[in-house]
């Protein structure tokens, strides 16, 4: 089993509109880099989930103060698009912003993002926290090559591919490189990449290294295959486990090209996603179930019990599934929440 613990391993992630309403927690720029104030607002968070769900295993880690370097209980991609120049705007309850920077250039001096105040602020607060703890931990989210060509070029990237195809192929390669030399400086500090990207990573014996790929659903199949099928072979050679996450209701339309990965080890699949195709062409892949947050406002403790069972029978293998809902805000109620782990606790007894 790929996973260190229990069969459909489950996480949720709240959103910072939740955080807020219910924690008084606040998202300016000191959330993200005041060294005291990242280690108090984590063990806040893990208190707060350990007081509400700490009997499914959530805020294992609320006794602990810890030199968390990114925030590990948001989803929040920001860091990569800021040092590759594009401004980010901060708020009180919503995640950092980002503003797409409309660059006319298909050209990055790959060592520029490290010489930007984004970086440096990052590295200072590293630096302050291995100081005072000895040690760091967790990681930040770092995005994904079309994510980020999009914040650097914003929709001027998809007339690009069409009209300068080699240049585009270069570009991307280019921000690859920025990712790699990112990453691999984490993966040295803290043996970990992607747990800001999903938690359910978490779960697995080794960390996975999890490329983010929301906007692929604005690209066709070929175009995957063309212009970023090959980064994601050649991370999945480099990097095990590796994984992508498709947060996109279409992960479906790409699964005979994500087949050509020799070794695809984790799929988030998003909400639409169709688990019956995706297993048929993924036999040995985690299928990450990712439940709509939207719906579950909406939804009865009933409705999303039986959404959950025939998810979880349609991805065909439940040592190869897990589940998991992300950017849940203040509208859901606890006892919703509950029963995504409730139903899950039943489900590993049915299964078993």
């Amino acid at each position: 089993m790929l996973t260190n613990r229990k069969m459909l391993p489950v996480d949720i992630v709240l959103a910072p509109e939740w955080w807020y309403h219910n924690e008084g927690l606040t998202f300016d720029e000191d959330f993200f880099y005041h060294p005291v104030r990242r280690v108090e607002a984590e063990q806040q968070m893990e208190k707060a989930l350990y007081n509400r769900w700490g009997q499914y295993g959530l805020g294992a880690h609320h006794r602990e103060a810890r030199p968390e370097i990114g925030a590990v209980h948001l989803a929040a991609g920001f860091l990569l698009s800021e040092m590759l120049g594009c401004k980010v705007n901060y708020s009180e309850n919503h995640p950092p912003l980002v503003i797409p920077a409309n660059f006319d250039s298909l050209e990055i001096d790959v060592e520029e993002p490290f010489k930007n105040p984004a970086f440096k602020k990052m590295i200072a607060l590293l630096e302050e926290l291995r100081l005072k703890f000895g040690y760091l931990s967790g990681d930040i989210n770092w995005g994904g090559i079309l994510n980020l060509a999009l914040d650097l070029k914003g929709e001027n990237i998809f007339m690009d591919m069409m009209m300068e195809p080699d240049q585009v192929k270069k570009y991307f390669t280019q921000i690859a490189s920025v990712i790699q030399r990112f990453t691999s400086l984490m993966e040295k500090e803290t043996k970990s990449t992607s747990i800001s990207v999903n938690r359910v990573v978490g779960h697995f014996n080794e960390p996975v290294f999890l490329h983010s790929e929301c906007s692929h659903t604005m690209i066709s199949a070929e175009d995957y295959e063309e212009y970023l099928l090959p980064f994601d072979i050649e991370w999945s050679k480099q990097h095990r486990p590796f994984g992508i996450h498709y947060c996109g209701s279409d992960p479906h339309r790409m699964a005979e090209k994500f087949e050509k990965i020799p070794k695809l080890d984790f799929l988030d699949v998003g909400w639409g996603g169709d688990l019956k195709v995706l297993r048929k062409h993924l036999p040995n892949t985690f299928l990450n179930i990712r439940l709509s947050p939207v719906e579950i406002i909406h939804q009865s403790k009933e409705e999303i019990r039986e959404t959950i069972t025939r998810l979880v029978d349609d991805s065909g293998n439940p040592d190869l599934t897990g589940v998991c809902c992300i950017n849940i805000d203040e509208k859901v109620t606890d006892d919703k929440i509950e029963t995504i782990f409730k139903t899950v606790e039943e489900l590993r007894e049915v299964l078993v």
